[in-house]
């Protein structure tokens, strides 16, 4: 039988066992540079987060954490500031080709692993645990404010 604080702590080392797995293989890929929290960022812009202080509401961070992680990754190269077209005292983050293959090599990375968990557990198991987390977690599985929830 087991204890009721089991179930976040294995769902939270599920995660973690498979983001340290895409990780590892994107750092083989030539990401060597990528974090966790990186990632969350990237899918931010690419679903149109273009500033500092959007990306902070969407993840629910400050503004100046925002600001800061987006630094980091433009010095890595995975984003750019590009002046807004719509007001020219306004700076826009965008993905470049390299953020842009960080988010393809990522999206394949998971299938490879989902295969292997699929592979490992048996298919129909991994279909019914994936059916029985979405009746029990909102819908939206894109939900970014994860960094800001730990904080």
């Amino acid at each position: 039988m087991s204890n009721g604080f089991e179930l976040p702590l294995r769902l939270l080392m599920a995660f973690r066992v498979l983001i340290d797995a895409l990780h590892e293989e994107l750092a083989a890929q030539g990401h060597p540079d990528m974090r966790p929290m990186h990632g969350f960022v990237l899918q931010a812009i690419a679903r149109g987060g273009d500033s500092a202080a959007s990306l902070g509401r969407t993840l629910g961070v400050s503004k100046q954490a925002a600001g800061k992680t987006v630094e980091t990754l433009e010095g890595l190269g995975y984003v750019t500031r590009v002046p807004d077209p719509a007001d020219s005292r306004r700076k826009r983050v965008v993905l470049t080709e390299f953020g842009i293959d960080a988010l393809r090599r990522s999206a394949a990375v998971f299938d490879d692993l989902r295969a292997r968990w699929a592979r490992e557990l048996g298919a129909e198991r991994l279909d019914d645990l994936e059916d029985a987390l979405r009746r029990m977690t909102p819908g939206d599985p894109f939900r970014l404010d994860v960094p800001g929830w730990f904080g």
